[in-house]
């Protein structure tokens, strides 16, 4: 009987991903302090060079403290539309290599090239391979990360970045695995680890030696799944299909908004937003989540089932603003507005047909819509009432 092949999971990460894809078109500010995101002080940060990040700039941080610790960076509001053109043409370089393929985000996935190896040579030529393709390709660098699991390769990968490989063969796994802090486990976040502060773990060498039984009756499941971790064992396997559950985005005011033909016009805003996004990913929503955020942080969110299920803007919209006047008078101003698809499924799936032509009208403007932008991704098409100004209200924009 043959000795059983070793499984070979890359993790691919590309390195401060919107900030290459902009610096694509701007030539000559690689190797300088670039942020990408709204320039409003309440928006946050989306992406920034390392050259930020060396100055204790993050994704997330709010961008009035990211300028104060970068002052000299350029500031380069995001084009979401163009990562998503990206993100697709890495993919697809993804799965030239396998076809076991999972993808994170925009920016990253697992890769098992266990199968791939016999034609393409040894796992780190793989992940060589790769990484140079997205380079002479795209002109986008990645860090690469190579184990014979998936945590293992996400843990290599972090450490690899910016633009390196790290392979850790299943020999050296422990070693390495035990040189690391215990907030490299996947799981620790500030409450775990101030309980693992208090039973005087820090590494994860130390969170190894502990009785599996004390961790779970410290930490319930999840000290299981972190003594697990710490010994290296992580039997998940690629899930090429990645069921999204839902699909948003919201927008932060500049200044708290009581006008309601405002938060309409920005509902319809993120409904092309978020319809666009639907039909990309060739799904429909039975239901429209809205959210609102007071400007006293107090936090709402009301949802609705339509008629049919539908990837169609106005659609979308019209469910949202419906929510929001059923809400009546609302008490204060309002910081932040979202709206969410959610209970989706593949499109056009035992549709019905809508009994307003004006659905169907909605839907075939919009998949025209989308044709032109594939076309001309910087253009601005949109419909002529987000045309006009915006009173510069919007400063942060999410989609997740």
């Amino acid at each position: 009987m043959g000795q059983q092949r070793v499984r070979a999971i890359l993790h691919v990460d590309m390195d401060a991903f919107f900030v290459s894809v902009e610096l694509l078109s701007r030539p000559q500010l690689v190797g300088q302090e670039v942020i990408v995101g709204h320039p409003g002080e309440r928006s946050v940060v989306l992406s920034a060079s390392y050259e930020c990040r060396a100055k204790g700039v993050k994704s997330a941080m709010p961008m009035s403290q990211a300028v104060r610790l970068a002052p000299r960076a350029t500031v380069i509001e995001p084009t979401h539309g163009l990562y998503y053109k990206y993100s697709a043409r890495i993919m697809e370089i993804f799965y030239e290599v396998t076809p076991l393929v999972e993808q994170l985000s925009v920016d990253e996935a697992f890769l098992d090239v266990t199968g791939s190896m016999r034609r393409l040579g040894p796992p780190e030529a793989i992940g060589e391979m790769i990484r140079s393709r997205l380079r002479s390709e795209l002109g986008l660098p990645a860090s690469v990360g190579i184990a014979t699991n998936k945590f293992v390769a996400k843990v290599a990968s972090t450490r690899a970045k910016p633009d390196g490989m790290l392979v850790i063969r299943p020999e050296q796994t422990l070693d390495y695995l035990h040189t690391l802090p215990v907030k490299a486990l996947w799981g620790v976040g500030a409450k775990t680890a101030e309980v693992l502060r208090e039973m005087g773990i820090s590494t994860v060498a130390q969170l190894a030696q502990t009785p599996e039984s004390t961790l779970k009756k410290r930490l319930g499941a999840t000290g299981t799944h972190l003594y697990k971790l710490a010994w290296g064992h992580d039997e998940r396997e690629i899930e090429t299909e990645r069921e999204e559950k839902s699909i948003g985005a919201e927008e932060t005011f500049a200044v708290d908004v009581h006008d309601g033909e405002i938060l309409k016009r920005e509902i319809l805003r993120l409904a092309h937003r978020v319809a666009t996004r639907l039909r990309e990913a060739g799904k429909e929503a039975a239901t429209v989540a809205l959210k609102l955020r007071y400007e006293d942080f107090s936090t709402l969110s009301r949802s609705r089932t339509l008629p049919s299920p539908s990837n169609a803007a106005g659609v979308l919209a019209a469910a949202a603003e419906g929510l929001l006047e059923k809400l009546g008078t609302r008490p204060m101003a309002v910081r932040l507005v979202g709206i969410r698809a959610e209970k989706l499924r593949n499109a056009g799936y035992g549709m019905q047909l809508s009994i307003d032509p004006q659905d169907d009208n909605w839907r075939q403007a919009e998949v025209a819509m989308d044709q032109i932008r594939s076309r001309f991704p910087s253009g601005a098409l949109l419909p002529a009432s987000l045309l006009e100004s915006a009173h510069n209200e919007k400063t942060e924009g999410h989609a997740d």
